[in-house]
């Protein structure tokens, strides 16, 4: 009794104690966590950068070689927009090219109808665009080089004839010395890049689905509360990692230096494409479990296990698809994050404990069709689990409810009961 009453005395600075110990290590790990998303985002510049420099260099020499000396503007420009369109690059090119080509029939038809003058420019610009936006249906780079082009052909044509061709061939050049440079000089390697876009999304996914476990066993809302609103900036580096994906994508397509890491690429590319909707179900289970400790409702213990659990198994896939490893090791951690989930039903939940069960396990399936299960498997795996756990917590009542009827058989007729055979009933106890 003394030991509790030290204990209660004591408890409101060992609280405060322990929230400063846990904001200065969440402060610690946020820092360390940006300064490791600051160094990717560095390596990728430096990269990019490299890419562009050596493209714009080699589009230049090439265009004076071929076209003689001048100021081959455009095909270095061409050569450093094709770079800086990650994921796209193959399509910049394409559009540059067309965007060129509408420009200078636009410009040329329209300059020999109107002759030349500022209301002719302006004349010229807007329907080179609305030829455009009508054949691209969005706006882009096809828009941009028509419109762009089109001001050239309207003011220095006049001046300085023979500029039709110069600017398709520098587009040309330009877009093929990009591709080039990205293809076959300096291609990036897919999955490193895929990793980078990865790690943060996994690593605060994994570490919030931790806090909300641990805020579940403490019955502390606030810090539910709090592991919600970390998730809900994951956005910007959910963004990341799909420029990232279309990056990859585009270096396995293009690069042949990069062909031999297609299979694994893909199998990368599909797990992390069911990061997203995982970070929805986590956001919704560390909102649920705020609300259901904000109304007191109870949580059993295999309720915060169940919740810790899924982010081992998000944690497990990620090193898996990297390394290029079996997914047996992710299927089996949901496997078991299931059961608790159903140990935890069993165990008696209200509402919002309920609805926090019902999206872990929705989560879990989705974990599970990351591993490459089909939905309808996925959904099986979960269900079964599920009632593992369910029956492991109350054998007894299952026992109950599963007990099947006796049927009697066939042929054989049980006797009727005779008037003498029911007197003892009737009667009673005696005495």
């Amino acid at each position: 009794m003394t030991d509790r009453r030290a204990d209660t005395v004591r408890s409101p600075l060992d609280r405060a104690v322990e929230r400063g110990g846990l904001a200065l290590s969440r402060a610690r790990a946020q820092g360390g966590a940006a300064g490791r998303n600051r160094l990717r985002q560095l390596e990728i510049t430096v990269v990019i950068s490299a890419q562009a420099g050596l493209a714009a260099a080699l589009a230049a020499l090439l265009a004076q070689e071929l076209l003689g000396s001048g100021a081959h503007v455009f095909a270095p420009a061409a050569a450093v927009g094709t770079i800086a369109a990650i994921g796209q690059r193959a399509r910049r090119t394409f559009e540059l090219l067309v965007g060129v080509g509408l420009g200078i029939v636009v410009g040329d038809l329209l300059r020999a109808l109107l002759g030349s003058g500022s209301w002719q420019t302006g004349l010229v610009v807007t329907l080179a665009i609305a030829t455009a936006l009508l054949v691209a249906g969005r706006g882009g780079a096809l828009v941009g080089q028509a419109g762009g082009t089109a001001v050239l052909i309207a003011t220095l044509a006049p001046v300085q004839p023979g500029l039709e061709l110069p600017r398709i061939f520098d587009a040309l050049v330009g877009g093929l010395v990009g591709l080039f440079v990205v293809a076959l000089l300096l291609p990036v390697n897919p999955i490193r890049v895929l990793d980078r876009a990865v790690e943060p999304v996994v690593a605060r996914l994994t570490e919030q689905l931790e806090a909300v476990a641990h805020a579940l066993t403490r019955r502390d809302a606030d810090a539910a509360q709090r592991a919600l609103e970390d998730l809900r900036g994951l956005e910007p580096d959910i963004g990341r990692l799909n420029d990232a994906l279309s990056g990859a994508e585009e270096v396995v397509t293009i690069a042949p230096a990069r062909w031999h890491r297609r299979a694994q690429f893909h199998r990368y590319a599909d797990a992390t494409q069911h990061l997203e909707r995982l970070l929805l179900y986590a956001r919704s289970i560390a909102r649920r479990s705020a609300t259901a400790l904000q109304y007191d409702e109870p949580i059993p213990p295999a309720l915060p296990d169940a919740v810790a659990r899924l982010g081992e198994a998000v944690r497990e896939l990620k090193r898996a698809c990297k390394s290029g490893e079996d997914l047996e090791r992710t299927r089996e951690l949901v496997r078991q994050g299931a059961e608790l989930a159903g140990r935890a039903w069993s165990q008696g939940v209200r509402t919002y404990g309920e609805a926090m069960i019902s999206d872990l396990r929705t989560g879990q399936s989705e974990l599970l069709r990351a591993t490459g299960c089909r939905p309808e498997d996925a959904n099986g795996t979960v269900r079964r689990a599920a009632g593992a756990g369910e029956a492991e917590a109350r054998p007894p009542v299952r026992a109950r409810m599963s007990r099947p009827v006796p049927r009697r058989p066939a042929g054989r007729h049980q006797p009727k009961a005779t008037g003498r055979e029911l007197a003892p009933a009737r009667a009673g106890p005696a005495g």
